[in-house]
């Protein structure tokens, strides 16, 4: 008994080898726009959009990459275009008054940096450096207010999301201000560890080197009470420091810090 077997046209298993390199293609296009489309939904900002919208943004978007300790932007640049990581990792630093690098974060695949500037085109202030090689994934400010003069609807949405940051920013500010700096440094760690944090024997690891000077920049506080604060910690057994790397070591610790308050 014979039996038929059905291939549909755009299978891969159509009948040559032309067919299977135009199905490789269409995947990898598509996976890629997936990509692409991901790391802009980092943002509040492009959330706030449609997957139509998003998918136009994408045809205007272009993609760069830089090399292990390449500037990417520095501090004063003009503010002309929002970036998303797809592959490596960014740093974003200034230097203090003493010449020193403070870092303010580190960028993975996946997130976004520089979105402000798509709005307001203000210069930049941070520095930005590949820590490895990276491809990034370029809006550029000119493209995107021109797509935006085009969605009236779109404008009234992205004031909403602006609203909602000035919020978040009243709100950090009121924990400098009613905060005393273990909650404030106890945030801080959880934190990072929830970002940036792997498991680690003695506990979580925040795979991020961070000086006390960065910390107390984060928490707003001086480096000598970070200092004290983080030694006072170690003798307890709640965090440790292992090759310039922070421990988590009793994180439900800190977090019954934060609770409390």
């Amino acid at each position: 008994m014979l039996k038929a077997r059905i291939v549909l046209r755009d299978s891969p298993v159509a009948d040559s080898t032309a067919g299977w390199a135009w199905y490789r293609e269409t995947h990898v296009a598509r996976l890629e726009r997936d990509v692409k489309r991901a790391a802009l939904l980092v943002s509040p900002l492009f959330q706030a959009m449609k997957p139509l919208e998003l998918d136009e943004i994408l045809k205007f978007a272009s993609e760069r990459r830089y090399r292990r300790g390449q500037m990417i932007l520095q501090r004063g640049d003009d503010g002309s275009s929002m970036m998303a990581v797809l592959r490596g990792r960014v740093r974003i630093s200034f230097f203090s008054g003493e010449g020193k690098e403070v870092t303010l974060n580190v960028v993975n695949p996946g997130e976004i940096f520089g979105e402000m500037a798509l709005l307001d085109g203000q210069p930049r202030s941070a520095d930005a450096t590949a820590i490895e090689e990276t491809l990034l994934l370029v809006v550029e400010r000119g493209q995107f207010m021109r797509f935006l003069r085009q969605n009236d609807d779109l404008y009234l949405r992205l004031l909403a999301v602006l609203c909602e940051r000035l919020r978040q920013t009243s709100m950090a500010l009121e924990d400098l201000a009613l905060f005393d700096l273990p909650v404030r440094l106890a945030r801080v760690l959880l934190k990072l560890a929830e970002d940036y944090g792997r498991p680690d024997s003695g506990g979580t690891r925040i795979d991020l080197k961070l000086s006390q000077r960065d910390l107390s920049n984060l928490v707003a506080s001086t480096r000598e009470s970070v200092n004290k604060q983080l030694r006072q910690w170690r003798e307890s057994g709640a965090v440790n420091i292992e090759a310039g790397f922070i421990v988590l070591r009793q994180p439900a610790e800190l977090k019954r810090l934060t609770d409390a308050r």
